[in-house]
């Protein structure tokens, strides 16, 4: 029975079971053979979800750039709508090119292959930044960006981080309506910095916010769609910050989303 059992799981089918019948060492042996099984099996479901989520992805510009791509054969465009379809497609493209980033970051990532260089720096003046970086965005959303710090020295990996912060801001701004508002807060607590960026955008809903850091998950798969997200940013984030041991969750809130990260100052690797 558990030759055959694990023959089968052994050849992909992780549905096998060996009965639980017994509690000596085979019994035990038995259980660890049924959670393996089960383990393999969500690994199996995840990495199919994994590869439509990606070929879905893959594919939806690449149809657009085909379409666009026949339609510029036509002599009957004008030069409007001839410019129109090119910036279509350079757009679609650009789709294909940070999904592909994303995917290698994240391969990366996953792997510990991504260089953990950390350093001792000033967290409060790499926030400011990062905020100033994109001052022309969102000034031209007439958005308010407030920033509430402690001066804050951290031991970590600052080009690492920096992607976090560049990946929360860009998401603010990408979801809050105009003339609204931006927030980041710093302070230190028990060894410990805390970041809280705040928006007055949709924000999230419950649900959401248990599955928002999933690869490919969308809270609005319509809007987010047309503003080209991949639905790997937050993924990415969280997997950086996880990498310092520190914890980043998206928090209840009356109008906009909130999102806090927790980082130990001294160095941390995961």
């Amino acid at each position: 029975m558990m030759r055959a059992v694990t023959t089968r799981i052994s050849k992909g089918d992780y549905s096998a079971r060996l009965p639980m019948h017994r509690r000596d060492e085979l019994g035990e042996l038995a259980d660890s053979i049924n959670r393996m099984a089960f383990n393999l099996s969500r690994q199996d479901m995840m990495r199919q979800d994994f590869v439509s989520n990606v070929s879905h992805e893959i594919q939806s510009p690449l149809t657009s750039i085909g379409g666009f791509a026949e339609a510029l054969r036509s002599d009957l465009l004008t030069r409007e709508e001839r410019d129109h379809y090119v910036g279509i497609i350079k757009q679609e493209s650009s789709r294909l090119s940070r999904l592909s980033e994303n995917l290698l970051k994240l391969a990366s990532l996953d792997s510990n292959q991504t260089p953990f260089t950390p350093s001792s720096y000033r967290l409060d003046r790499q926030l400011r930044d990062v905020v100033l970086t994109f001052e022309p965005q969102w000034l031209a959303k007439r958005l308010t960006v407030e920033l509430r710090m402690e001066e804050t020295t951290i031991m970590a990996d600052s080009d690492q981080l920096n992607q976090v912060w560049v990946i929360l801001l860009a998401n603010s701004m990408k979801f809050t309506p105009e003339e609204g508002m931006i927030s980041f807060q710093l302070q230190e607590k028990n060894g410990y910095a805390v970041v809280r960026v705040t928006d007055t955008g949709i924000g999230i809903s419950e649900e959401d916010r248990e599955r928002i850091f999933e690869r490919f998950y969308k809270a609005d798969r319509s809007r987010d769609r047309s503003a080209g997200g991949s639905g790997l940013g937050l993924s990415i984030a969280r997997k950086i910050v996880e990498n310092h041991n520190g914890t980043i969750e998206a928090e209840a809130s009356q109008g906009g989303a909130s999102f806090v990260i927790t980082l130990p100052v001294k160095a941390g690797h995961a």
